[in-house]
């Protein structure tokens, strides 16, 4: 009798054990969420190329009214030359993007050939990790053309010349303000050195184009 009850203590201590160790485990998990161990760097590649994309847009678009806007005053002119800007551009973004990923996708393609001949337990999923490049096509031009229509839209309706240059510039600055900011906030960089360096890099382009159109309209060549 005392072996059996010293047996059933024993019992229960190891099934107090046992809660006390998943009540551990538990808090542990709830203290340290799955989400924290999320690798961020996955994130890189599609969202440096639809930052990229739009941004590019933005600017390239922006810049070009910017340099019409500093030798010609109409209206039509501007929208015109942004319009053409945005059609190009997208069909250019496109165009890279679908071109690069198709070579990607071809040596990747070729490299499971290879696997497949050394090694016959290749898995049957890999072709679902394949890149789409027609997906990325479109998925680039669509960003680039977001980006390029602030602009168009911010001088649409001006009819005054200066008020609609500055309403170019104020529109872009704030736009890609948020571009930085988006960007840092998934990827989880420093939101104020990330949108103030995307913000630089279009003030630079508008004022050099501004500035080298300006100067060759003034001198005629």
């Amino acid at each position: 009798m005392a072996s059996l009850e010293q047996g059933n203590q024993q019992s229960c201590k190891n099934v107090e054990l046992s809660i006390h160790e998943n009540q551990l485990v538990s808090m542990e998990q709830h203290q340290h969420p799955k989400g924290e161990d999320f690798n961020y760097a996955k994130r890189g590649q599609w969202l440096r190329a639809a930052i990229l994309g739009a941004n590019d847009g933005l600017v390239s678009v922006a810049s070009l009214m910017m340099g019409i806007g500093a030798v010609k005053r109409e209206v039509m002119v501007m929208i015109l030359a942004g319009f053409a800007g945005l059609v190009a551009g997208a069909c250019s973004m496109a165009i890279g993007e679908f071109v690069s990923v198709y070579t990607q996708r071809d040596i990747e393609v070729a490299q499971m050939k290879r696997d497949k001949r050394n090694n016959s337990t290749v898995g049957d999923d890999e072709d679902e990790e394949l890149p789409n490049p027609f997906q990325a096509a479109i998925a680039s031009a669509l960003a680039f053309a977001v980006g390029a229509v602030v602009p168009l839209l911010a001088a649409a309706f001006i009819r005054e010349h200066k008020v609609r240059l500055g309403m170019v510039i104020a529109a872009s600055s704030l736009t890609l303000l948020v571009f930085g900011w988006v960007g840092a906030a998934l990827g989880r960089t420093p939101v104020v050195r990330s949108a103030v360096r995307v913000l630089v890099g279009g003030w630079m382009a508008m004022a050099v184009t501004f500035g080298l159109t300006k100067l060759i309209g003034s001198t005629g060549l």
